[in-house]
């Protein structure tokens, strides 16, 4: 009778340690009709992305005379697969890289300081340089290394590339796999480099006034970090305390057996 009671208070402690209430699980929960309406008001479209250092940019030009555009093109690095002797080789996009003092080497036009530029503004750029050198010159520009960093409570934490630069925090979230019942709606840190320095912010997926915040939109190599809420901590808290109530009765009773077998007991 004991070691059913003892068994009974165990499971209730799980039970209790494990129940998460469904108003902690829901996000946006201040979103109303009448919010939604206020919140396109306020709300600011979606800025375009600006080069910061160590960004990966893939530059293209072309013109009329495709021969012209060669000198203002990297060329592109061929290699074959490791795996076969016969395969065809496979052209590799080459790509600038914008160095600390915010500069990329462009070919035949120089260095062009670029940071803090959008992709639009620098295209204008390059293109009104080239004007006077080739014939309705066009250049294409997108991101190789735009990314953004998912980690804690999320189901699939990772790395994810940004399409074409951009990304809203829901949407990183939505591509992780969404939150885990264990993730904390009221405090999602994001970090974020800028001009050199590391940005922190804290948002509150509860709240429509994540929808105004500078963070709302993420911009490439940002880092979202989904905390823990209190239901994780409690449970492995929970499951420390069992883990130490079951090893204390088994020693208890490991104790008991072997004092009445010293007894005789168990001979009567």
């Amino acid at each position: 009778m004991f070691s059913k009671k003892c068994c009974l208070i165990l499971l209730l402690v799980a039970l209790m340690s494990s129940c998460i209430s469904n108003k902690k699980l829901i996000v946006l929960k201040t979103v109303t009709e009448e919010t939604a309406e206020e919140l396109n008001k306020v709300m600011k479209p979606q800025p375009e992305p600006r080069i910061k250092i160590n960004d990966a940019l893939i530059i293209t030009v072309s013109a009329l005379d495709p021969e012209a555009v060669l000198p203002y093109n990297l060329a592109n690095v061929a290699y074959s697969s490791p795996t076969s002797n016969t395969i065809p080789s496979t052209a590799s996009f080459q790509y600038y890289t914008v160095d600390e003092q915010g500069n990329i080497d462009f070919p035949v036009l120089g260095k062009l300081y670029i940071v803090g530029m959008k992709l639009s503004e620098l295209k204008e750029l390059i293109e009104d340089k080239l004007r006077g050198q080739l014939v309705d010159p066009i250049v294409s520009i997108r991101f190789l290394n735009a990314r953004v960093t998912v980690l804690g409570e999320v189901r699939n934490p990772g790395t994810y590339m940004l399409n074409n630069g951009r990304m809203t925090l829901l949407e990183a979230l939505g591509i992780a796999g969404d939150l885990t019942q264990y993730a904390s709606r009221s405090n999602v840190l994001v970090t974020r480099e800028n001009n050199g320095k590391v940005e922190f912010a804290r948002l509150d997926l509860r709240s429509d006034e994540i929808f105004t915040s500078p963070y709302f939109y993420l911009q490439q190599n940002d880092v979202v970090y989904v905390e823990p809420n209190q239901a994780r901590t409690t449970s492995n808290q929970s499951i420390g305390l069992w883990l130490s109530m079951v090893g204390t009765v088994s020693s208890t009773a490991t104790v008991v057996v072997s004092v009445l077998s010293a007894t005789g007991y168990f001979d009567k």
